[in-house]
């Protein structure tokens, strides 16, 4: 019997891999350019000081996170009935308009701060919807045996279009203020025309009653009555609510280090290459022993990182400072998810998933706002020490409230209760 082809070697899959690439690569090259103009835009137009203007910059991540605090079960629920790539391409569709405006007006110099929040809240109303279906589409084009692997070349292509996607959008905007629109315009119509002649994915027909608003109030039951499980997604979300530092990245590239977007660009994409050099290290070495002490060591140590980042004026400096803060941050979500993916019955894992997805998405938008308050309150600087500060604080408090993360040793799961008991503990 033929050995499985390996997933780049099949059609579908390279042309779905190739889809996810291109619209990663616009759509980090669109938000680290949409947050530089609300700074931009502030200062220069409105007359904001920089505390005015950074705290605009957390409002900006309040407007993305909205979107997705809405929608995120609705996008699940249009993934699961409808045919995906369809649901994948209109999204994708959606914010190439959003590109397409967002260039007009960049060019015509008519850029308000109601319109870039109002554009990205529809940029976040995209990726809400893109992210379930894509990853659903996975699973359906290549052979069972071999899906691990092509997960690992879906996150190759995340990680790879999160370090190179900010850094293009930054230099092409020193070069045309427009030009990064345009190219991102033109990948998402790459990833639409790519996605097309992908074989059709229907989703399977669905069993069950319940409402997709009740599953998710079902999983945030079961996570809130396990310990171990409450205790993980906090962890990280706490942690990065107090911690993120990248809302801020603007106000450093500007008037700090003063390195324009060439620079952001730069500051954008070091905390991924970080992330994806120790994930490549991770594929070939994995983490076997203690690895809840080292989940909580990592999230204080990127507390430290955040605070030696808010403090350097070196742009040298704050760059390896980044990377090593994604490494950081990379071994703890590599700890986490496999804790919670491995400590979660599989009659469950999906609705504990969303609770978990659903976290992330609020530590990453609501820390932007978070910054943002803190850097109107103490400073940019100011805002990012004290964030750092808070993310070790959130470490030690964790471990020593929730025992149990002290205590992981391995990844190896616990015995669940039979399904059975996992209802009569629903009930």
């Amino acid at each position: 019997m033929p050995a499985l082809p390996a997933p780049i070697r099949i059609r579908d899959f390279r042309l779905y891999w190739l889809a996810r690439f291109a619209a990663v690569l616009a759509t980090m090259g669109m938000v680290v350019i949409i947050g530089y103009q609300v700074y931009d835009v502030a200062r220069s137009d409105y007359g904001m000081s920089i505390r005015e203007a950074s705290l605009q910059l957390g409002l900006l991540g309040a407007a993305q996170f909205l979107p997705l605090a809405i929608l995120t079960p609705v996008a699940g629920w249009v993934a699961d009935r409808f045919e995906r790539r369809t649901v994948a391409r209109i999204a994708n569709a959606i914010d190439l308009c959003v590109a397409l405006t967002l260039g007009w007006l960049t060019a015509n110099d008519a850029l308000t701060l109601p319109i870039l929040f109002t554009f990205a809240a529809l940029h976040g109303v995209a990726r809400v919807f893109v992210g379930p279906a894509m990853a659903a589409i996975a699973p359906n084009i290549v052979p069972a045996k071999i899906l691990p692997e092509a997960i690992a070349m879906g996150s190759i292509a995340w990680q790879v279009g999160s370090v190179f996607g900010p850094a293009i959008g930054g230099f092409l905007y020193a070069a045309d203020p427009a030009m990064p629109y345009w190219v991102s315009a033109a990948l998402m119509a790459l990833a639409i025309i790519t996605l097309t002649p992908v074989r059709k994915v229907q989703p399977p027909a669905i069993s069950g009653h319940a409402h997709p608003f009740r599953q998710m109030i079902d999983g945030l039951s079961y996570v809130r009555g396990h310990r171990f499980l409450l205790g993980a997604i906090t962890l990280d979300l706490f942690a990065v609510l107090l911690g993120g530092a990248t809302a801020m990245l603007p106000v450093f590239a500007r008037d700090i280090l003063h390195v324009g977007t060439e620079g952001l660009g730069l500051l954008r994409g070091a905390p991924a290459a970080g992330a994806a050099l120790l994930a490549l290290y991770y594929a070939w070495y994995p983490l076997r022993s203690n690895v809840g002490i080292k989940m909580l060591l990592a999230v204080a140590g990127f507390g430290a990182m955040t605070i030696l980042f808010g403090l350097s004026k070196s742009m040298t400096l704050s760059l390896a400072v980044l990377a090593a803060l994604g490494m950081l941050d990379m071994l703890s979500v590599y700890v986490r998810s496999s804790l919670v993916q491995l400590h979660t019955p599989d009659s469950m894992r999906g609705r504990v998933s969303a609770v978990s997805g659903l976290a992330i998405s609020a530590s990453n938008e609501l820390g932007e706002l978070q910054s943002g308050l803190m850097a109107a309150l103490l400073g940019p600087v100011g805002a990012v020490v004290f964030g750092g500060a808070a993310a070790i604080g959130v470490a030690g408090i964790w471990s020593v409230i929730f025992p149990e993360l002290r205590r992981a040793k391995t990844f190896d799961p616990p015995p669940f209760l039979p399904p059975d008991e996992v209802a009569k503990e629903m009930a």
